[in-house]
């Protein structure tokens, strides 16, 4: 039987985590991490933001072995789960089972509801009105002021005007949500703002379901208004599911066009070979998949409370512990992506990690991925001369946000 060995520190001599990016260099995973990652153990003990001590598992192969593993639970309320934030730790105990925190035949049953609403076949007929939204936002982005905000001019508007689409929500209260949603995603925001907040947005999803059980449409919120309506799901479930769809759906999307734009701007030689085959959609996918490894915007995921012993790497990783998946290290561990600092857009990075992996892999992955192959292979032509208009050491990253980005990114052309 193996012993715990790198467990048996006193928590002053572990790694914080996490730990500060490098300042010349934020595109990066924290020096920190990276070093965790070449200590020669592939889960280590680090110490978090409340005291507590869970596992951080580094590698690309422990993660997938990790996140698969049904000794694993996503259930934010189980003996020692790693939270991320004081609100999420307060509010465990009440918090409603969803997607994002259930397991087995509970997640299954969640997940079934979802399947059909994000196929890939569904997401690549949507790629038409995708093209005409961006096409628009950028005719307009050269109508208006130069500079201007990428965030504001073409990376909020894009992935938030199509999930409001999918789910049926107003686009006209995007201001509302994605101010409600900056504070969700907030990791030092007070638990009382935060309950506050999800509260706010669940009765305003809760309302326009309602109004979709008399009117419904072709969208997300009226087959949850359908399944309402059936008696097959209790509106305190319908709420916080089509919440957490509309939180994730332009958030995450948002910030992956914006860093991605700046760090291809910052590397001339593979923004030179996207522009060269952005008609070729086989390179612009394995591009995106490139750029998806390369930034990892879930930065401070995945997150599971261990329900029975398991044994990995020599270590015994009790019940009643916490594990974290740090996904920007196995996006950069050289096992699975050889010089994984270099950004390559020829490379196969297919496997990456950005998506998660296992049951809890991420449901609107395909929505995400059409949206910044349309982006990525339309920005660069339609504005050949696009620059930064600020030094990069001038840019304020989000390492206090869970989805790493960029909050303004001026550019010119």
């Amino acid at each position: 039987m193996a012993e715990n060995t790198t467990g048996a520190g006193t928590a002053e001599e572990m790694p914080k985590y996490p730990s500060p990016r490098a300042a010349e260099c934020p595109f990066a995973p924290p020096p920190g991490l990276l070093a965790l990652h070449d200590s020669g153990k592939s889960v280590r003990r680090v110490e978090t933001w409340d005291g507590s001590t869970p596992w951080v598992a580094t590698t690309h192969a422990a993660q997938r072995q990790l996140l698969a593993d049904p000794r694993l639970s996503a259930n934010i309320g189980a003996p020692g789960y790693p939270h991320t934030t004081e609100a999420m730790k307060e509010h465990a105990a009440e918090m409603q089972p969803s997607i994002n925190n259930t397991d087995g035949t509970e997640h299954q049953r969640w997940r079934r509801m979802l399947t059909s609403s994000f196929t890939r076949h569904r997401m690549e007929k949507l790629r038409p009105e995708i093209q005409q939204i961006t096409d628009d936002l950028i005719d307009r982005m050269l109508a208006g002021p130069n500079p201007t905000d990428l965030n504001e001019a073409l990376s909020l508007p894009l992935p938030s005007l199509m999930i409001c689409a999918l789910l049926g929500v107003p686009y006209e209260d995007h201001d509302f949500f994605q101010e409600h949603a900056g504070v969700t995603n907030a990791r030092f925001e007070s638990a009382e703002k935060s309950a506050e907040t999800t509260r706010v947005l669940r009765e305003y999803i809760a309302g326009l379901i309602e109004a979709k059980m008399d009117h419904p449409g072709e969208d997300v919120l009226s087959d949850l208004a359908e399944r309402v309506k059936a008696g097959d799901l209790a509106m305190s479930e319908a709420a916080p599911l089509g919440h957490i769809l509309l939180v994730a759906g332009h958030d995450t999307s948002a910030n992956m066009i914006t860093l991605g734009t700046a760090v291809l701007l910052q590397n001339p030689d593979q923004l030179a070979l996207l522009r060269e085959n952005s008609d070729d959609p086989k390179f612009v996918a394995n591009a995106v998949e490139e750029l998806l490894r390369y930034l990892t915007i879930p930065h401070l995921l995945a997150r599971r409370a261990v329900v029975d012993d398991i044994e990995i790497d020599g270590e015994i990783i009790r019940a009643g512990e916490g594990v974290i998946a740090a996904l920007p290290a196995a996006n950069w561990d050289p096992e699975a992506f050889p010089e994984p600092e270099k950004l390559d857009l020829t490379r196969k990075a297919g496997h990456h990690m950005s998506f998660s992996w296992g049951p809890h892999q991420c449901v609107g992955q395909q929505l995400a991925r059409v949206e910044l192959h349309v982006v990525f292979s339309t920005l660069f032509n339609r504005i050949p001369t696009l620059r930064m208009a600020a030094d990069i050491s001038e840019l304020k990253f989000k390492e206090d946000s869970q989805a790493y980005g960029i909050y303004e990114l001026p550019v010119a052309w």
